[in-house]
């Protein structure tokens, strides 16, 4: 017979007495406030969020100078980068995902750099720390990764760099959005920017 863990047996035992609602309460609190690792994959944080809707001036509008994600295109800017993340927009969040149905944030920075790169990162947003070189804020460049820490203090939580403050990633409460690097939670969360080697 095979044996199992503690951690299971407790909660096959939660599972059996509790009512769903301590149940939702129990897990609710586990996944946004402690750090458990799941399948190897770090649980991201809860973070419940306006996404930041671009502004672009009535000229670069009248010129059609706007990228794929309505953001003002600057003479260097990444066409493919801004053409692979908008085809990603609006999808939903979910832990482990790495398709349209659902994706979090590592499946999904790392679904980008394949497809605009061609490069392999590692599964995990922490481990991502080892596909790239580590740099400050000030350095970031479109295309770089932005890691962000956890309540904890852990690296759990990646995205991609684009311009003026801007980023894309996959968010626990909105799916695949750009936030704002100086949003509150962001900016006090904010680790390293990583670049490809």
């Amino acid at each position: 017979m095979r044996r199992l863990s503690l951690p299971l047996i407790c909660l096959a035992a939660i599972l059996m007495f509790a009512s769903c609602e301590s149940v939702k309460r129990f897990l609710n609190r586990d996944l946004e406030e402690e750090d458990y690792s799941l399948g190897e994959l770090y649980v991201d944080e809860y973070v419940k969020e306006v996404p930041y809707v671009p502004t672009v001036s009535d000229e670069a509008r009248r010129s059609g100078n706007v990228n794929a994600l309505g953001i003002e295109r600057g003479p260097d800017d990444n066409e493919e980068l801004y053409n692979a993340i908008q085809t990603w927009m609006g999808t939903p969040y979910r832990y482990g995902g790495t398709d349209k149905n659902g994706v979090d944030c590592s499946g999904f920075v790392g679904h980008i750099y394949r497809k605009v790169y061609n490069i392999n990162l590692h599964r995990v947003a922490n481990d991502m720390q080892e596909d790239v070189t580590l740099i400050s804020k000030s350095e970031l460049r479109e295309g770089d990764i932005v890691f962000f820490t956890n309540s904890k203090g852990r690296v759990s939580h990646v995205g991609i760099y684009l311009k003026d403050g801007l980023f894309a990633h996959s968010s626990t409460s909105r799916g695949v959005i750009i936030s704002r690097l100086d949003d509150k939670y962001w900016s006090k969360h904010f680790y390293k920017g990583g670049r490809r080697q």
